[in-house]
C-alpha cells in the first residue's frame, strides 16, 4: 500500500526542475564565459542574457518532451535517457542559433562539446537518484467523503479511474459516509490523517450539527473540503458532466457575454500568430503531398466535409484525404484507431497531423478558430445531443484545429469516447485563457510526437 508523502507533486517537479537547471548551468557555464569574453562592454548583461534565454528554452523543451510527468520516471529509464538526449540536443542547436546572432561561434566549439557531452550524463544521473530518493515516497492524499445514496458508487468509480491512470497522486477513501453523522467520532486515528474532505452540494444540504462542527474544525486545521465536481474538475481537468452532484449550469457558471469577452482579449493576437506559422506550414507541404498522393494515394488531394461550428451552423471543413476514395459507401462511420479505411501514405499523414493542416482555410473564413473542439459531422452531433443534452454547449464557441480534449484524451473512436472528451471540451470552454492555450499547444507537440489522441 501507499505512504504517505512528507513532499507533495509540485514540490517533487520542483526540485527535480531546480536540479536540471543547475546542472545545465553548470554544464554550460564554460561556454558563456567564452562568449561573453568577446564582449569588451557589459559582459555580464549578455551572460545573464543567454543563461535566461537557456532556460526558456530549456524548459519548454522538457515541457514538450514530458521530462517533469513523475510517473514516467521508475516506468522506463531507457525511456527517460532517450528523451534526456533528445532535449540536450534539440537545446545545444537553439543554444548555437541564438548565440551565433551575437557572437562569432568559431572559437567555442570546444565548449559547446563539453557541454553535449557532459550535460546528458548529469541529467541522468541526476534522475535515476531523484527515482531512488522518492521511490518509496509516492503522493497520497487520504480522502473522507461525505456522500448521499446516488453518489457513493460514482466517487468509487471515479476514484479508481484516476488511480489507474497516468496521474501523479495516488487518493485512498480512509471512509465514507452517509449525510446522517450525529454519533461519528472524529477524534479516532482513522481521520486524523485525512487531507481532503469531499462532500456534494446534496449532501451538505442535510449536514447534521455535529457535522457541520466537524467541518468547521478541519477548515480551521488548514486541511482542505470541496465539493465532487470541484475534486473531479482539479484532478482530471474536465467538468464531470454524467455526475449527481451538481447541476452542469452551475459547474459552467457560464454566460454569452464571458465566451465572447474571451475570445476577444485573447483569441485574436493568439490565432493570427498560429494561423500564419501554419499557413505557411501548409503552403510548403501542398508541394510534397500532392506528389505522394500520385503514387501512394491515388485520387483527390482534399475532402471537403461539412461540420457543426458554433451556434450549431454548419461550415466546410477541408482536410488533404488519408481514407481510400470511397471510405463511406457503406455510410457515415465514426473512424477508429487502426482503421482499414485509411491508406498507408494516409497513416504516415494522420500521425504527423499533416491531414489537419488544411483547416486553415476554416479559420481564414472564420469559421474555426486555431484552438477550440473538434468540430463533428451532423449526424453524430444529433445522435450525441439524444445521449447528453449538454453536448451542444460545446457550440458556444468556435471549434479547432486543435483542443484540450484531443490532446487530453486517448483517441476517440466511439460515441462514449465523445462525450468523454465532451468533458474536457467543456473544461476548456469555462476555462479558456491564454496560459491555457499555450499549455495546449505545448501538449499538441507533444501528441504529435508520441503518436497519441487524435
Amino acid at each position: 500500500m501507499a505512504t504517505k508523502s512528507i513532499l507533495n507533486t509540485v514540490e517533487r517537479k520542483f526540485i527535480l526542475l531546480i536540479g536540471d537547471l543547475i546542472l545545465i548551468g553548470l554544464s554550460l557555464r564554460g561556454y558563456i564565459l567564452r562568449a561573453v569574453d568577446y564582449q569588451e562592454s557589459e559582459p555580464f548583461l549578455y551572460q545573464i542574457g543567454i543563461l535566461i534565454m537557456g532556460i526558456i528554452t530549456y524548459i519548454t523543451l522538457a515541457y514538450i518532451f514530458e521530462l517533469y510527468n513523475l510517473k514516467s520516471i521508475p516506468k522506463s529509464v531507457t525511456s527517460s535517457i532517450m528523451r534526456v538526449l533528445t532535449i540536450v540536443s534539440l537545446f545545444t542547436i537553439s543554444v548555437v542559433v541564438i548565440t551565433t546572432l551575437l557572437f562569432d561561434f568559431a572559437y567555442w566549439r570546444i565548449h559547446l562539446f563539453i557541454f553535449l557531452i557532459s550535460s546528458p550524463v548529469q541529467l541522468i544521473l541526476w534522475r535515476l537518484l531523484f527515482n531512488y530518493v522518492f521511490k518509496f515516497v509516492p503522493t497520497v492524499k487520504n480522502v473522507l467523503y461525505i456522500y448521499d445514496a446516488t453518489t457513493k458508487t460514482t466517487l468509487e468509480r471515479d476514484i479508481a479511474n484516476i488511480n489507474g491512470d497516468d496521474n501523479e497522486t495516488y487518493f485512498r477513501v480512509v471512509s465514507t459516509y452517509l449525510n446522517d453523522n450525529e454519533g461519528v467520532d472524529f477524534n479516532n486515528n482513522n481521520y486524523r490523517n485525512i487531507d481532503t474532505w469531499i462532500i456534494n452540494t446534496r449532501s451538505y444540504n442535510h449536514f447534521s450539527p455535529h457535522m457541520e462542527h466537524e467541518l468547521v474544525k478541519f477548515l480551521l486545521s488548514g486541511k482542505e473540503v470541496i465539493t465532487y465536481s470541484s475534486f473531479y474538475e482539479t484532478t482530471y481537468e474536465a467538468l464531470p458532466i454524467n455526475s449527481h452532484n451538481d447541476s452542469l449550469y452551475e459547474i459552467l457558471q457560464l454566460n454569452n457575454s464571458k465566451i465572447r469577452y474571451l475570445q476577444g482579449l485573447s483569441g485574436f493576437a493568439f490565432n493570427f500568430l498560429l494561423t500564419l506559422i501554419s499557413g505557411l506550414t501548409f503552403l510548403l507541404t501542398i508541394p510534397f503531398v500532392a506528389f505522394f498522393n500520385i503514387f501512394l494515394n491515388p485520387g483527390p488531394l482534399f475532402y471537403v466535409q461539412l461540420r457543426v461550428g458554433k451556434n450549431g451552423e454548419e461550415y466546410k471543413v477541408y482536410k488533404f484525404r488519408s481514407m481510400v476514395v470511397d471510405a463511406e459507401k457503406k455510410g457515415a462511420k465514426m473512424a477508429t484507431k487502426n482503421d482499414a479505411r485509411v491508406t498507408k501514405f494516409g497513416k504516415i499523414l494522420r500521425k504527423f497531423r499533416i491531414d489537419e493542416l488544411p483547416q486553415i482555410i476554416s479559420v481564414l473564413r472564420g469559421d474555426m478558430s486555431f484552438i477550440g473542439p473538434r468540430p463533428e459531422r451532423k449526424i453524430f452531433v444529433d445522435k450525441l445531443n439524444k445521449i447528453t443534452p449538454f453536448y451542444n454547449v460545446r457550440h458556444l464557441v468556435k471549434p479547432g484545429i486543435t483542443g484540450w480534449a484531443q490532446v487530453k484524451y486517448k483517441y476517440g473512436e466511439n460515441l462514449e469516447d465523445s462525450i468523454r472528451k465532451l468533458e474536457y471540451d467543456l473544461y476548456y470552454i469555462k476555462n479558456k485563457s491564454v496560459v491555457l492555450d499555450i499549455r495546449i499547444i505545448f501538449k499538441t507537440l507533444t501528441t504529435i510526437l508520441f503518436s497519441r489522441g487524435i
